[in-house]
């Protein structure tokens, strides 16, 4: 249980959280604004509403939050025979297509979702994205494998 003194790590899904929810209070106060206009509940006309509620798309948001996914870096890929795989011992050297300085995948699952370049902090590796696919880009991906 985390008390004042002892700070909460942050798992760094909780700015996602909050960026959904702010857009989705944005995209209510819209819809109330344009119902408001258009004769709807706010101005007195009893009109229901069929478009579902923002209740079960928050509720459905929050469903998939929490689902784990596989995150990645690919420094690079090569092809070599098994014969040279059982040749591999300590100080042995593997060449990667990727050549040094290029942008590193970042991969979801498998699927490409951003390029960035390798940091350290805190004497530990990172990556800072410097290109992140679309979203529309990356269900078109997803639809095609």
């Amino acid at each position: 249980m985390a008390t004042e003194d002892t700070p909460v790590e942050d798992d760094g899904m909780a700015d996602w959280a909050e960026a959904l929810m702010e857009q989705n209070t944005a995209e209510t106060a819209a819809a109330a604004t344009a119902k408001n206009e258009s004769g709807g509940v706010l101005s007195g006309n009893a009109t229901p509403s069929y478009s579902g509620g923002t209740d079960t798309q928050i509720n459905d948001i929050n469903r998939v939050l929490d689902i784990p996914v596989l995150l990645s870096v690919e420094l690079g890929r090569t092809k070599v025979p098994i014969k040279h795989i059982l040749q591999l011992g300590q100080g042995s050297v593997v060449e990667l297509d990727a050549l040094a300085g290029e942008p590193m995948d970042v991969l979801v699952n498998g699927y490409l979702i951003a390029q960035g370049e390798v940091v350290v902090v805190n004497d530990k590796f990172g990556i800072r994205l410097t290109d992140v696919v679309t979203p529309s880009e990356r269900l078109r991906r997803v639809s095609k494998g």
